[in-house]
C-alpha cells in the first residue's frame, strides 16, 4: 500500500505539484487529427493536466494550442475567429498566432506597438500520424519528439487512435494495462474455449518478473503452457510517463497506449497502432472510429473536453450490465476496447485510498511502476533531475513481447533483440493466446 502522502503525490497532476511538473517534461498526445479537420475550422476546447485550454488550425495548416482565456480580459477565446492564420478573441479583436505571439490588436491606436508586448499562453503542437501531440514543459526549445514506431511509419499503415474517455485518475486506469492476472478474471469466459491453443485462462496464476529499464520498466507474467516443461512469457512495457505496450499478439501490428490526465479525476486514453505489412483498409479504419457501436457507441459530445469520446456504457449506468450475458463473460459486459477494465478502475472512485489495499506477489509490476514515478516526481522536483528518456529519442525504440520459452529458460535474454524496434527481428508473438 501507499501512505497518503505518496498516493497525493502520485495522482495529483495539476501545474506546481511534482507530478505535473513531471508529466510536463514530456510530449503527450492532446488530440485526434481528425477533431480538428481543415484550415481555419472551428476551434474545440481541451483540457490538459488541469488547465483550461483552445486548440485551433490556423490557415496554413499549422495546430495552436492557447490558454483558454485571452490575455486582454479573460473573455473566452473557443468563440474567437479562426482566421487568416490566427485566432480573433471576438470580444475586442486581439488575434493570436499558434505561438501565442499577438498579431494584432485594432482597438488599440494604430502606431501603438504594445500588442508586441502580448502573449497568450500557448504550447507548440505537432501533428503526427493522426494525433495531436504538445509539449507543455519550461523548455524554450522543446525535447526530442518521441520516435515510437506508430509515430515513424508511413501514415497509410497507421490506425485511426482509438479513444476512450475514463472517469477516474490516470494511474488508477494505467494499473490495469500493466497488470496481468486480471486478463484471466476480468475478461475470461466462463464457459472455456477448447477449440483455442494456447495458455490463456488455464493457469491464473502468472509469476511476474520486473526488469527496470531507463525508460521505464517491463515485465514477463509467466504462466504453465499446454506443453509440460514450457511456459508462455506475456511482456508487457511501460514507458515514462504514461504509456503502455501490452504483450504482442499479432506479428504484424505495433502499438503504444497513453493514458493522459485531463485532471486529477478524468484521463483520455489513445491506443495507437499501426501496421508493419501493408496500409490500413477504409473498413478497418471505419470500424475503429466507433468501436463501442454495439453498446451504444459514443454520447454526443458537447464542447465539454470531459464527454469527449465518453461511451454510452458508463459508470453512472453500470455500464449497461447484461445479466443474460454474464452466464458467458465474468462481468455481463462485452469485451470491446476496455469497457470491462473501465468498470474495475472507474467504480475504485475518482482517485482510490491506496492506503486501504492488500497487494500480493501479481502486483509486482503495479508496486514497481508507482515507485518509479513518486521517484522520478520527487527527484526532479529535489534535484532537477530528469528521467532519461526525455532527452534520449533511442528509449522510446521498444516492443512488447510473447514467447513460449522452455522451464529455466532467461525470457530476457531470449527476447531481448524482438523488444527493440530497430534490431531487425520479427515480432515476439504465440498465436492464439
Amino acid at each position: 500500500m501507499l501512505s497518503s502522502e505518496d498516493n497525493e503525490l502520485l495522482c495529483r497532476v495539476g501545474r506546481g505539484t511534482p507530478m505535473g511538473e513531471l508529466l510536463r517534461q514530456y510530449w503527450m498526445p492532446c488530440l485526434p487529427s481528425i477533431e480538428l479537420p481543415a484550415p481555419d475550422c472551428p476551434p474545440k476546447k481541451v483540457r490538459l493536466l488541469g488547465e483550461n485550454l483552445i486548440a485551433f488550425r490556423d490557415t496554413r495548416g499549422e495546430v495552436g494550442l492557447l490558454a483558454a482565456n485571452c490575455p486582454h480580459r479573460g473573455a473566452a477565446l473557443f468563440f474567437g475567429r479562426n482566421e487568416e492564420c490566427g485566432l480573433r478573441c471576438s470580444y475586442h479583436g486581439w488575434k493570436f498566432d499558434v505561438t501565442g505571439r499577438c498579431v494584432d490588436m485594432p482597438n488599440e491606436p494604430e502606431e501603438s506597438t504594445f500588442k508586441d508586448k502580448i502573449r497568450a499562453r500557448a504550447y507548440p503542437c505537432r501533428d503526427v500520424n493522426g494525433v495531436i501531440w504538445t509539449y507543455m514543459g519550461p523548455r524554450e526549445t522543446a525535447p526530442p519528439f518521441p520516435p515510437f514506431e506508430i509515430n515513424t511509419l508511413p501514415a497509410a499503415q497507421v490506425y485511426p487512435p482509438l479513444m476512450k474517455l475514463e472517469e477516474c485518475n490516470w494511474v488508477q486506469a494505467l494499473e490495469g494495462d500493466i497488470d496481468s492476472s486480471h486478463i484471466d478474471f476480468v475478461h475470461a469466459k466462463r464457459t472455456p474455449d477448447t477449440s483455442r491453443r494456447g495458455t490463456m485462462h488455464r493457469d491464473k496464476r502468472p509469476r511476474l518478473e520486473v526488469l527496470p529499464t531507463d525508460y521505464g520498466a517491463c515485465y514477463s507474467a509467466r504462466r504453465r503452457s499446454d506443453v509440460e516443461g514450457l511456459y508462455w512469457h506475456r511482456i508487457t512495457q511501460f514507458i515514462l510517463p504514461f504509456y503502455s505496450m501490452i504483450a504482442a499478439s499479432d506479428p504484424h501490428i505495433v502499438s503504444a497506449r497513453a493514458w493522459v490526465p485531463l485532471d486529477d479525476h478524468h484521463n483520455l486514453q489513445f491506443v495507437m497502432r499501426a501496421r508493419l505489412d501493408r496500409p490500413v483498409t477504409e473498413q478497418e479504419a471505419r470500424q475503429i472510429r466507433d468501436p463501442f457501436a454495439s453498446w451504444g457507441g459514443y454520447v454526443e459530445p458537447g464542447s465539454d473536453p470531459r464527454r469527449r469520446y465518453y461511451t454510452a456504457a458508463n459508470l453512472h449506468n453500470d455500464f449497461r450490465v447484461d445479466y443474460e450475458l454474464q452466464k458467458e463473460l465474468t462481468l455481463g459486459i462485452p469485451f470491446l476496447g476496455n469497457l470491462q477494465d473501465r468498470a474495475m478502475t472507474e467504480t475504485m472512485g475518482p482517485i482510490y485510498d491506496r492506503t486501504q489495499e492488500h497487494l500480493g506477489t501479481t502486483d509486482a509490476m503495479v508496486i514497481f511502476v508507482r515507485r518509479r514515478l513518486i521517484e522520478a516526481a520527487k527527484a526532479l522536483r529535489d534535484q532537477g533531475a530528469l528521467p532519461a528518456n526525455v532527452d534520449d529519442p533511442s528509449l522510446w525504440r521498444i516492443r512488447p513481447a510473447s514467447a513460449v520459452l522452455p522451464d529455466g529458460a532467461s525470457w530476457i535474454s531470449a527476447t531481448e533483440k524482438a523488444r527493440q524496434s530497430d534490431a531487425g527481428v520479427p515480432i515476439a508473438w504465440v498465436p492464439f493466446v
